[in-house]
């Protein structure tokens, strides 16, 4: 029964289908970062465990979801909350996990259409997919918001970025404590409603930018 963290900053109409999707024995967590259009109360209401995180940034509501996350198996997820990736697919990232089989799971994403993941952010997760591999001889396609771990060796590994640099941050700390890590293949749709990072250029150059500083 794993933890599922969701980050989410004005989600509403992306919630009610995600969270009707979650698989039987996956708890969400939704974690609201300053929403204006009532998604964590709309989250509340539909059964979720909402966590309010006034510091904006993606690693700052990732680290008080996991902060909170407390499920019987020991383990927690991470997915978007703006419809792009399916619940249904959760297994498949925490099974590795579930199974002692790898430490760390990530989601590689694969678009289901056109336009779903923009070519400027394709592009910039790619380099530093590359970059990630030249320093540290890991080997990811994709450094995507869909993966999973176990929640308390999680919490001690020492994640301290609290921008865009969280999900890269968690990749290094996870090899340099010489974690198993791997990646399962997942479906990317277009996200409901307008992206605030890889959907614009300004979004993405900021991400890479909170990334890149992490391997300097």
């Amino acid at each position: 029964m794993p933890d599922v963290v969701i980050p989410v900053l004005d989600e509403a109409a992306a919630l009610p289908a995600l969270l009707a999707a979650m698989p039987a024995g996956y708890q969400p967590i939704v974690v609201d970062n300053g929403s204006t259009d009532g998604s964590g109360a709309l989250a509340a209401s539909l059964g979720a465990a909402v966590i309010t995180e006034p510091r904006r940034g993606f690693g700052a509501a990732c680290w008080a979801g996991l902060r909170g996350a407390d499920g019987p198996d020991g383990v927690v997820c991470f997915m978007d909350g703006d419809g792009s990736l399916d619940p249904a697919d959760l297994p498949r990232v925490a099974g590795p996990v579930l199974d002692g089989e790898a430490d760390l799971v990530l989601g590689a994403r694969r678009p289901t259409r056109r336009g779903a993941w923009p070519l400027h952010a394709r592009a910039a997760n790619a380099l530093l997919a590359i970059e990630l591999h030249r320093r540290t001889g890991v080997h990811l396609a994709d450094l995507g918001p869909m993966r999973a771990a176990r929640a308390a060796p999680l919490r001690a590994v020492g994640i301290n970025d609290r921008r865009s640099g969280w999900p890269l941050e968690m990749v290094l700390r996870a090899h340099a404590a010489e974690w198993r890590i791997t990646e399962v293949d997942v479906p990317y749709a277009p996200r409901t409603g307008r992206s605030k990072v890889t959907g614009t250029v300004r979004g993405t150059v900021r991400a890479v930018v909170d990334m890149g500083r992490l391997l300097t």
